[in-house]
């Protein structure tokens, strides 16, 4: 090989090597264990819809950035939407529950703030009402629940988790008492 033409290939190389980029991780809501639970039926309980803020309703993960700023990590993705991710965290949480009559849970996020090395945050507003009829009215109220979170982007992930933790036994404080009032804050 001649020399000009070691010198083309080994820059072809170089600039094809400067071209790779990061890898993008996937994260899910949903703790890892195994549960035999399939879509929206978690024990009784039939997940009828979620909203969430469309800030961060995307693939990627966003994280505030002081007191105004957000940014959206092009390496770090839910494993679905975040919509499917909040659905099959609480379908797997809520699995075990057994009301006496079948409910339906409605669900608006008002916010889902994710703040690296400080704290992850779920602020919904949810429904709860029977699936047929029944004398039991429909129950609204609001849960607020923040836990602290390590620098990592999986330490903010367990804190979203603890969160979702938190929020389905106050579903099912609510179900199993068969009340008609709003859980206390944890």
């Amino acid at each position: 090989m001649t020399l000009p033409l070691k010198i083309t290939l080994l820059s072809a190389l170089l600039a094809l090597g400067a071209c790779s980029s990061t890898p993008i991780t996937f994260h899910t809501l949903t703790p890892a264990q195994w549960n035999n639970t399939t879509g929206a039926d978690a024990g009784g309980i039939k997940i009828e819809s979620i909203s969430v803020p469309p800030q961060v309703d995307r693939p990627q993960i966003v994280v505030r950035q002081g007191n105004s700023g957000v940014a959206i990590l092009d390496t770090q993705w839910w494993a679905a939407s975040l919509v499917d991710e909040l659905r099959s965290a609480l379908v797997d949480q809520l699995a075990n529950s057994n009301p006496r009559q079948s409910m339906l849970l409605r669900l608006e996020v008002q916010r889902f703030d994710s703040v690296p090395g400080q704290y992850a945050l779920l602020d919904v507003k949810w429904r709860l009402r029977p699936a047929s009829g029944s004398d039991r009215s429909p129950l609204t109220c609001r849960t607020t629940l923040q836990s602290p979170a390590g620098a990592s982007i999986d330490d903010l992930v367990l804190a979203h988790q603890n969160n979702l933790k938190r929020f389905a036994a106050q579903i099912r404080q609510v179900v199993d008492r068969s009340s008609n009032q709003c859980p206390s804050a944890p």
